[in-house]
């Protein structure tokens, strides 16, 4: 005689099955998912492999996917030579399209920007943007989107510190250079802002060995201490060539040069030097509120003079 099983027994053998399956649909599904975004163990992410969802990049690094991505991808097609100069950061820096050519005395000069990231976000992928390239120096521009995000002046300098950590710990002997957060018209608000964001920087910068805080926000004011519109394109808030060129001017005496290259050597600024009240035409002092380098004031003399309106 046969037994026949109660229903809900039979539900439940009949279910079992097939949440298995489902199971294992997703799962498939999820590690697909996570090879085609290109966030496996080796690549430009450089993730966990113990579990696909753990490679994934949680919260607001997801949107990043791509743009590590890509980062990836060039380096496959191309990879860096070791021992150059990296500039990280915002869309100032990815947009600064003609980089090499800027500072084309240099052999090496990657571009690692990625436009709409926050000081935040370069800590979070210091590893990828920095580490893995063994760099003998890395230039820092970020922090104005966080203002803008609604971040304090003190939670910028917070993710600095976090980036120089991971960067040091690794690279001890990297050289490290702070950008000043510009003042860019569209964002005239943030000015009180950004202006104690940068003094807060560039104390700090003056705690660390081998690194330099560079001041573009001053040559970017006018004589009433505003911010410089000549400088920026259409949106104000992105630089225009002019914009560039100035920051060149700057930025130039502080790039370190390779071992045994003297071509450059006399424009790395020396940070022994006595500072000095810097008079720029703008009201009150500078964010620093001291010089820059005396090696570095012939290229800012002749900037002066060539962009002032």
């Amino acid at each position: 005689m046969q037994i026949r099983r109660p229903a809900s027994s039979r539900l439940r053998s009949r279910i079992a099955p097939l949440s298995l399956a489902i199971v294992g649909l997703l799962g498939l599904g999820v590690a697909g998912g996570v090879a085609a975004a290109g966030v496996f163990e080796g690549d430009s992410l450089g993730m966990q492999a113990t579990n696909p969802l753990a490679r994934l990049v949680p919260g607001p690094q997801a949107r990043w996917n791509s743009s590590m991505a890509a980062f990836a991808a060039s380096d496959r097609e191309r990879a860096p030579a070791p021992d150059g100069v990296i500039f990280v950061g915002s869309s100032t820096i990815r947009m600064w399209s003609h980089l090499a050519q800027d500072f084309r005395q240099l052999p090496v000069v990657l571009n690692r920007g990625f436009g709409g990231s926050t000081m935040a976000d370069c800590q979070y992928f210091a590893r990828q943007l920095v580490l893995q390239y063994k760099p003998r120096q890395v230039m820092v521009y970020a922090g104005d989107n966080d203002l803008a995000e609604g971040r304090s002046p003190q939670q910028v300098v917070d993710s600095f510190r976090g980036f120089v950590e991971t960067v040091r710990q690794e690279l001890p002997d990297v050289r490290i250079s702070y950008i000043s957060i510009k003042p860019s018209p569209s964002r005239a608000a943030l000015l009180p802002k950004i202006r104690e964001a940068n003094t807060l920087l560039a104390a700090y910068v003056r705690t660390l060995p081998n690194a330099a805080y560079i001041d573009v926000y001053s040559a970017m004011l006018d004589a009433s201490g505003a911010p410089r519109t000549d400088l920026f394109g259409p949106d104000r808030l992105h630089m225009n060539d002019a914009g560039y060129a100035l920051w060149t001017s700057i930025v130039t005496a502080y790039v370190t040069p390779a071992a045994g290259n003297s071509q450059t050597a006399s424009a790395v600024p020396t940070e022994t030097a006595a500072p000095v009240p810097l008079p720029l035409g703008a009201p009150g002092p500078t964010p620093t509120g001291v010089a820059p380098p005396v090696a570095a004031r012939p290229a800012l003399n002749a900037m002066r003079a060539v962009y002032r309106p």
